[in-house]
């Protein structure tokens, strides 16, 4: 059997690597992850007199480059998976993998698997995807979910925001991610009797949208629903039928954030095996210690069986198999192995890797996000342990 991705994906892969390297540094990352946030509010520079020198301009805080979201629409990254005749390029979720293991490399700022992935994936086969999807394919439009409530989880009897057809919302949602970015909320309520979910404007009356956490490389909201209008035309699919597509988007989007997990995780490999062959400590590198080549040995262990149990996933979603256990195991094992990478990662670095100067500091976030981002390790064994008949 032959394992190397095919011509296409290889080529989307090394593009990726250079429209990244260009377009997305670690500087900008830095700037847009890690410096924003009101808790990191603009200081004024002191002059060479130790006075106040000029004023320096306000910190963007939305975590989000405009101008770099254009450009991966101009290489059709936002419409990946979305059908051709929607202006997208049809494509699967190995080629998602593909793309994205290369954005946890960059360590990406932005909503592209939140709108891109998860929220594409939730519409697909559906009437509003008509009305939706070709803006959101150009870059133009972004949508991102609103799932979690109380109980903090995105187990589906978790869910229980209950909403009459047609009728008025009233409720709120927690850590929806990029909810100041996005244009429309795909929000999961109970009505028919089962799961639905809605397809709204973020801007509809009733609305609001609360930050939790804008600092670090999440944008998380607590979002309120105040007697919002919902009428027939907001639902996806039909009322108590939600469920098919909400468990689709979270397959896809768990899939997507352990590629991200790996991608990253590689970059801290990366950093590490450079530092270790160029640190000099007693009149040699460090890389020349027993001990740390049996520490990058560990890293490459936990880099290489996440990337192999995320692409036997990939493929086999891909191919339209049932992948709910593969992708389970995947998400888990690249959550718990990814903290790994990073915490060993620290201790070979030492004390320069925790300074908000050096980038380690922002791939070890990222994972830490990502493995609870669409279910924690715990909640995705769960379905492995269902799947295998012991639930």
């Amino acid at each position: 059997m032959n394992f190397h991705p095919s011509p296409p994906q290889q080529l989307l892969a090394a593009t990726a690597r250079q429209f990244l390297t260009a377009r997305c540094p670690i500087e900008l990352v830095q700037r847009l992850t890690n410096m924003g946030g009101p808790e990191r509010a603009p200081q004024t520079p002191l002059g060479g007199s130790g006075r106040p020198g000029k004023a320096v301009a306000p910190l963007d805080t939305s975590g989000f480059d405009a101008t770099l979201w254009r450009g991966m629409a101009e290489l059709g990254w936002q419409g990946l998976l979305v059908p051709p005749e929607l202006g997208g390029s049809g494509g699967s979720l190995l080629d998602v993998v593909v793309l994205v293991e290369e954005m946890g490399r960059a360590c990406l700022p932005g909503p592209f698997i939140t709108s891109a992935v998860a929220a594409t994936c939730a519409l697909m086969g559906d009437g509003l995807q008509k009305r939706v999807l070709p803006a959101m394919a150009d870059g133009e439009r972004i949508a991102t979910l609103a799932l979690v409530e109380e109980r903090a989880s995105f187990d589906l009897d978790a869910m229980t925001l209950a909403c009459d057809l047609p009728g008025r919302l009233t409720g709120r949602k927690l850590f929806v991610r990029d909810a100041h970015l996005a244009n429309d909320l795909i929000v999961a309520v109970r009505a028919g009797g089962d799961l639905t979910l809605l397809l709204l404007p973020t801007d509809r009356p009733g609305v609001t949208r609360v930050p939790l956490a804008t600092g670090g490389p999440e944008r998380l909201y607590e979002v309120i629903f105040d007697e919002v209008a919902i009428g027939a035309d907001d639902v996806v699919g039909l009322p108590g039928h939600g469920r098919a597509s909400l468990v689709r988007a979270l397959r896809a989007g768990a899939l997507a954030r352990a590629a991200e997990i790996v991608g990253a995780a590689q970059r801290v490999l990366e950093l590490t095996v450079e530092h270790a062959k160029t640190r000099v400590q007693g009149g040699r590198p460090i890389g020349g210690h027993q001990a740390i080549q049996h520490a990058c040995a560990d890293l490459v262990r936990d880099v290489d069986a996440s990337r192999g149990l995320l692409y036997a996933a990939a493929w086999k979603a891909a191919e339209g198999g049932s992948a709910e256990a593969d992708i389970a195991m995947a998400k888990a094992y690249a959550g718990e192995a990814g903290l790994s990478v990073a915490r060993r990662a620290h201790q070979i670095f030492g004390a320069i890797s925790y300074c908000e100067e050096h980038p380690l500091h922002l791939f070890h976030k990222r994972i830490q996000a990502a493995s609870l981002d669409f279910g924690d390790a715990d909640l995705q064994l769960e379905t492995v342990a269902r799947a295998i008949g012991l639930g």
